[in-house]
């Protein structure tokens, strides 16, 4: 089964114009572990001592999901990780030339004498030891062997391929991640980024090509356009790749509503498995379909994400949507009177910009009849 590893309250956290309160990441991991994160990634030690006392909060909750911290591959950062008492760590290193010039003035050398500095350093605290490959999508496979290679000579126990920029397709994401799963070096996590709208995809062909675990944030916060999303790649687990897990739908709605409050993001309506309107029929042979068989034209039970079918009176509903919801008024519909309907609600809807109600519908109804 892959693992979900959270990062919400580290990547997510660090999209732009957000910031959680204590009680809010309390609330938010609790949340996580409840509805089946395997790994939370809670924050950033080396960022003071509030983030410090933020992370002993999280650990003292005594969840069944494993904790770490992010850090630079760097002693006082580790430092910072184990004041906390954290017992997972990722320590992050840059991979592609361009971020290796930009903080390691280019050299190679350099970043392989700070792995082995830092990994075993850790290795001896008895940390489980992930190292990030940051911006591994544009760094050179043999450079990505090299440090595969140290690291587990070290005690790295995972490494995360971290498509930092969002810049690979569902396709060479699998090939990239094949060629190091192939190595049988290291166990890969997957890290990627949605600028051009791909990360749940290049995760899971990640995880197509041998990768255990997939890091995700709660409707896809963080960096940019954000990260693979957490409800997304979970109802996909279940639903496409056939995991058993179990869904609390309140709990679910609980914590992508309890982050985007946090966040003060607006959900969108068509937002995937949380959006207010994403099995809302008004089409009308999609709605007569699902009055037929509620299969028809929803991949799962809304009810599992907490939500209802529906069927709007709008401009492509079509005489068996009307009839449907005046039968639940007790009114037979006569079908002349059906036929003249439709195109006044067509009108009306495309006016106003906005549905008909069901007095709305009944007196339209009660109208023609009286023509």
């Amino acid at each position: 089964m892959a693992l979900i590893n959270d990062t919400t309250l580290r990547d997510g956290e660090q999209a732009p114009y957000v910031a959680f309160n204590t009680e809010e990441k309390l609330r938010i991991a609790t949340l996580l572990d409840a509805c089946g994160a395997d790994e939370l990634e809670i924050g950033i030690a080396a960022m003071g001592v509030k983030e410090r006392d933020d992370i002993k909060e999280l650990l003292s909750l005594g969840l069944k999901a494993r904790m770490m911290t992010w850090n630079r591959m760097k002693m006082e950062d580790l430092d910072a990780s184990l004041s906390c008492g954290i017992q997972a760590v990722d320590l992050s290193i840059p991979i592609s030339d361009l971020l290796i010039g930009v903080k390691f003035g280019g050299s190679k050398i350099k970043v392989l004498n700070e792995l082995e500095r830092v990994v075993s350093a850790a290795s001896r605290e008895g940390l489980f030891v992930c190292i990030g490959g940051e911006d591994s999508s544009r760094g050179d496979f043999s450079f990505m062997r090299d440090v595969m290679e140290l690291g587990k000579s070290c005690g790295a126990m995972r490494f995360r391929y971290c498509d930092t920029i969002g810049v690979m397709t569902p396709t060479q994401t699998y090939h990239a991640v094949k060629s190091l799963t192939d190595l049988n070096l290291l166990p890969i996590e997957m890290h990627t980024h949605n600028d051009f709208g791909l990360a749940n995809a290049n995760a899971l062909s990640g995880i197509d090509a041998g990768a255990i675990s997939m890091n995700t944030t709660v409707i896809g916060l963080g960096e940019r356009a954000g990260n693979a999303s957490f409800e997304q790649i979970l109802m996909s687990l279940k639903h496409l790749y056939g995991e058993v897990r179990s869904i609390d739908p309140l709990l679910l709605r609980d914590l992508v509503h309890t982050v985007a409050y946090a966040a003060n993001i607006d959900l969108a309506t068509n937002a995937p498995i949380v959006g207010e309107r994403i099995f809302a029929h008004e089409s009308g042979i999609h709605a007569d379909g699902m009055m037929k068989d509620s299969h028809a034209y929803e991949p799962y039970e809304a009810q599992e994400v907490g939500l209802e079918s529906s069927f709007p009176i709008g401009k492509h509903s079509g005489s068996a949507t009307i009839r449907y919801h005046l039968a639940r008024i007790g009114i037979n519909a006569e079908n002349t009177i059906l036929r003249d309907m439709l195109p006044k609600i067509r009108e009306i809807v495309t006016s106003r910009k906005r549905v008909l109600d069901i007095g709305e519908l009944k007196s339209l109804y009660q109208d023609i009849a009286c023509i």
